[in-house]
């Protein structure tokens, strides 16, 4: 039941999934969970401050409900504060973000219907894709990606950014999550030409818009590790498209474990990186993300959010309308990779 301001009642939270070090999500009806360390953290770096929270999130909710009466979205306090913290309490901007957000779900169908757990399982099975147990001292979780463990044959690319975003979702619920951002390792070990190459420019511009610009999450650091001579051309396909503070949060490590230690400390890696937490378990993360199936459905499976709004084709993905274009830089940077491999 929801009253007048959006407050949703659905009982109590669930307990965390046994084994993961993972928290469980902030209870439906708004109250504070962040420690009064991360509090004066928010009030310094996102200008949240705690007496005036909920007048801001209410502000976010009237501008919502005036300017875009029929966008079928969240509205209760703890869904609004992500995009708020994401946009550091700039209104306008925050708006911009949620309608991004429901955006992206228009764009790129292929992605967004009927997206759950379990239709990414053989993703999860394979590898591609896990969230380390422990945040790091700065209370980052790290998202853990290794796209030499997907092969063109196996499926489509696309079941990977499915697999991602559900991780991304299942981030950002906790408060302290929103607050301290998260850090992304991706490891380029046994990536060959066929997975560099198949993506594309317009894939990339996709998913890089979405991390940018239409998820409410703070990704303060993408490490690099075994990077081949052919990440050149990979990166030459990503670059372009993203904003200049976001491109300097990139950091190459190669093979150099050492230089990986500087930035995430061995206490949080697993044994493949040199650290001292263990082997690298990829089951953890997958049974958090398939026992959150039923809220997936709830938040995904439903009719479309879009449906009876008009958006300025400017916040739509530019889809075949670049086609010419894409395929033309695609050739280009295909033969950049073949250079490299």
């Amino acid at each position: 039941m929801a009253d007048q301001n959006g407050h949703i009642d659905v009982g109590p939270p669930r307990e965390a999934v046994a084994g993961v070090g993972f928290p469980a999500p902030p209870p439906p009806i708004y109250a504070c969970t962040l420690t009064p360390e991360l509090v004066a953290k928010a009030r310094e770096e996102l200008q949240e401050k705690p007496e005036w929270r909920l007048r801001d999130v209410q502000a976010l909710r009237d501008m919502i409900l005036k300017d875009h009466p029929n966008l079928r979205t969240r509205l209760d306090d703890a869904f609004l504060l992500r995009f708020l913290r994401a946009r550091k309490f700039d209104y306008d901007r925050a708006l911009q973000l949620l309608l991004n957000y429901h955006a992206n779900r228009k764009a790129w169908p292929e992605v967004f219907q009927d997206l759950k757990p379990s239709t990414v399982k053989h993703v999860l099975d394979l590898g591609f894709l896990t969230v380390l147990p422990r945040p790091d001292p700065r209370g980052r979780y790290i998202l853990c990606l290794r796209p030499g463990k997907w092969k063109p044959n196996d499926y489509p690319f696309v079941d990977n950014i499915r697999a991602i975003y559900l991780t991304l979702e299942k981030l950002i619920q906790p408060e302290e999550s929103q607050v301290n951002g998260i850090v992304i390792l991706v490891d380029y070990g046994g990536v060959g030409l066929s997975q560099a190459s198949n993506p594309g420019p317009l894939l990339a511009k996709k998913v890089v818009g979405i991390l940018q610009d239409g998820f409410p999450i703070r990704i303060k650091a993408v490490n690099i590790v075994n990077e081949p001579r052919i990440f050149k051309g990979i990166f030459a396909i990503i670059k372009p498209f993203l904003k200049e503070k976001m491109a300097e949060r990139y950091v190459l490590h190669g093979s150099d474990l050492a230089s990986l230690h500087r930035v995430i400390p061995q206490s949080v890696l697993p044994q493949e990186y040199g650290g001292v937490a263990g082997r690298l378990d990829m089951s953890a993360w997958s049974r958090t993300l398939l026992e959150a199936e039923e809220e997936f459905v709830v938040e995904f499976c439903q009719p479309d959010p879009l449906e009876g709004v008009i958006l300025p084709d400017s916040m739509l993905f530019e889809g075949e309308q670049a086609g010419a274009h894409g395929d033309d830089s695609f050739r280009h940077l295909r033969s950049q990779l073949y250079y490299c491999y």
